[in-house]
């Protein structure tokens, strides 16, 4: 079974550059512009860009996801495969995804990245 799903929440379409908030909209139900502002003070108050695992994850933590490291290495397809139930934010190497029952939301196939650590939600 394909595990992955097209989602693009940006209101211009744009592919590149916007993972974290892509996937922040998904995991949390908000939209594209929401997610967008909640980042910008969080990174201006850190001091750092949108995209920083440090913004990003903060956000997250503040909207109940905790952080987990997986036991042994595994790609985002792996990963939907042993967690069929619940929703996730991947981190990955230079990316990021939301995973919600088990199928992952992103504007490209991904599913061969490995998963470096993840936040579920509480």
């Amino acid at each position: 079974m394909d595990k992955w799903i097209k989602y693009n929440p940006n209101p211009k379409e744009r592919r590149v550059g916007d993972c974290a908030i892509r996937a922040c909209c998904k995991a949390t139900g908000r939209t594209w512009n929401e997610v967008f502002d909640d980042l910008v003070q969080i990174a201006y108050r850190q001091k750092d860009v949108l995209s920083a695992n440090k913004v990003w994850g903060e956000y997250l933590a503040d909207n109940g996801y905790v952080r987990y490291e997986p036991d042994y290495p595994m790609d985002v397809y792996k990963f939907c495969c042993n967690f069929p139930h619940g929703t996730y934010v991947l981190g990955l190497d230079g990316h990021v995804v939301t995973v919600v029952d088990g199928r992952f939301y992103d504007t490209w196939d991904s599913s061969g990245k490995s998963v470096i650590y993840f936040w579920e939600r509480g």
